[in-house]
């Protein structure tokens, strides 16, 4: 499988590069891609979130009415969560939100999303490049030349390009990342995905 190679212009280079098809051409697996993207967003949640229970909360334990005879249910404390400002019944605990998925089953999803990308037409090969300083403008240009500057991008670069982040950073849709970092859910939440051309053997290399 073969995809023309783009200049920052948005011209054609006459150069091809040859992408896998153990990566970029298989049949995706929904499922697969599913299970990594549950995995990742689990990942990100900090799981600090904490209730303060019957016996967490700073009150008198004054039996509050007599045990029978008020025709209401009996109640020990103030502290009880059926009062107002009582503790809260089985309230949340801090724990890990984080699941365990297979190397194979990620590796899989990864292919599964590159392939979906070909598939749909969604995937761009560009020249590498970098800027000299941080500059919106200059890669807002880039991405208009590109037409993609109304949608999400995400450009994959080979390195971490800090210079190319911080032109990015100002612009809502477009986002930069380096191929280590490239994970499922940024490749679908994309609409165009913009691989450097040093990329490509990178991607190669850590799926060998």
């Amino acid at each position: 499988m073969k995809l023309e190679v783009l200049n920052i212009q948005g011209e054609k280079t006459g150069k091809q590069i040859d992408l896998p098809e153990e990566i970029f051409g298989i049949e995706p697996n929904n499922h697969a891609i599913y299970l990594a993207t549950k995995q990742y967003l689990a990942n990100q949640r900090q799981g600090t979130h904490k209730a303060k229970e019957k016996g967490e909360i700073t009150a008198s334990t004054r039996k509050i009415k007599k045990q029978k005879g008020t025709g209401t249910a009996r109640a020990g404390s103030v502290k009880s969560g059926i009062f107002r400002g009582g503790g809260r019944h089985f309230g949340p605990r801090p724990r890990t939100y984080s699941i365990k998925l297979n190397k194979k089953v990620k590796s899989l999803a990864r292919k599964s999303a590159l392939s979906g990308k070909v598939a749909s037409e969604q995937l761009i090969i560009v020249e590498d490049f970098t800027f000299d300083a941080p500059k919106t403008s200059e890669y807002l240009n880039i991405l208009q030349a590109l037409n993609v500057a109304d949608k999400r991008s995400l450009l994959v670069t080979d390195e971490q390009d800090v210079v190319l982040t911080r032109s990015s950073n100002n612009l809502q849709r477009a986002d930069v990342t380096r191929v280590q970092d490239l994970n499922v859910y940024d490749v679908l939440k994309s609409k165009v995905l913009i691989l450097s051309e040093s990329t490509i053997e990178k991607i190669k290399e850590s799926f060998a």
